[in-house]
C-alpha cells in the first residue's frame, strides 16, 4: 500500500464554507504549514492539505453534496501556553483554559471560526496514556 509523505493511514477531512480562508486560519492560528492546494473550475478549495509536524488534516469547500463538518482535534505542540496564545490572537475562541491534567498532558481549548475544537496539548511525561 503506496500513502504519500506527510500523510497517515488515516487523516481528518474537514469541509468548510470559505475554505481557502479556513485553511490560512489554521495555519495562522495553530502553526500548521501549508502542503498544497488545489482549486475547482470555479475557483473554491477543491482540496488543501496543511501539516502538523509529521501529521495532515486536507481541508475542501463545502457545497450541496458535502455540508461542513464539525469535529474535535487534538494538536500536540511544544508548549501548550504559547500554542494557545497564538490560536486565540489569531481568533479562536478559548473553551478551556490551558492547565496540567491528571493524565499528564498540559492542556487547553478552543473553538475555530467555523466551530471545529482543537485540544492543544503538551504532553508532560515520557510515558503512554494509562489503560
Amino acid at each position: 500500500m503506496y500513502i504519500p509523505d506527510g500523510m497517515a493511514q488515516v487523516a481528518p477531512y474537514i469541509f468548510a464554507k470559505n475554505a481557502d480562508a479556513y485553511m490560512d486560519h489554521i495555519i495562522a492560528a495553530l502553526g500548521g504549514v501549508e502542503a498544497g492546494r488545489s482549486k475547482m473550475p470555479n475557483g473554491k478549495l477543491a482540496n488543501g492539505q496543511v501539516r502538523f509536524g509529521d501529521a495532515s488534516i486536507m481541508i475542501s469547500e463545502c457545497d450541496g453534496r458535502f455540508t461542513a463538518s464539525q469535529c474535535a482535534m487534538y494538536l500536540y505542540v511544544e508548549d501548550a501556553d504559547a500554542a494557545m496564545a497564538q490560536a486565540i490572537e489569531h481568533g479562536m475562541e478559548k473553551i478551556m483554559d490551558v492547565a496540567d491534567q491528571d493524565y499528564g498532558d498540559r492542556q487547553g481549548g478552543v473553538k475555530d471560526k467555523v466551530g471545529n475544537i482543537w485540544w492543544i496539548s503538551q504532553r508532560l511525561v515520557d510515558a503512554p496514556y494509562d489503560d
